[in-house]
């Protein structure tokens, strides 16, 4: 049996290459002429391809270098200044709001009112996050 399986392997691979002999005089090859002809516009298309995608990397680069990094300054530079201004102008508010507490305080004692500011004692952090406010039973050392 084992000699029938290696018969027709063998037939089958002869079978194999004479058809693949057969299909190679059906193609039809381009003549010398032609190959150059073809390869010199494939390269050509390849070149200027190359071209307008080194054209386009060049523009975007430079709208990027002195316009949308010029914006960007122009932005940030606006804020910068709005921040400058409110905290100048946050500095101005607690100066005058400082001296309307300690007048506050000193009409409420006139008055025999008890100033006390409202403290956390549930332990929530409502003074931002990485600082704790102490509960009125609790001290802190710093």
């Amino acid at each position: 049996m084992a000699n029938k399986e290696s018969k027709n392997e063998n037939k089958a691979k002869k079978h194999f290459f004479k058809d693949f002999k057969a299909e190679l005089k059906k193609v039809i090859w381009p003549t010398p002429k032609q190959l150059v002809n073809n390869t010199v516009a494939v390269i050509t298309i390849v070149l200027i391809t190359a071209v307008i995608v080194f054209a386009l990397d060049v523009v975007f680069d430079l709208m990027n270098k002195y316009g949308i990094s010029n914006l960007q300054s122009i932005v940030n530079e606006k804020f910068n200044n709005e921040e400058e201004t409110n905290n100048t102008e946050n500095t101005n508010n607690t100066d005058n709001t400082g001296t309307e507490n300690t007048e506050n305080q000193e009409n409420n004692g006139e008055t025999g009112e008890n100033n006390t500011t409202e403290t956390n004692t549930e332990g929530n952090n409502t003074a931002g996050e990485g600082t704790e406010t102490p509960n009125n039973n609790e001290t802190s050392v710093e």
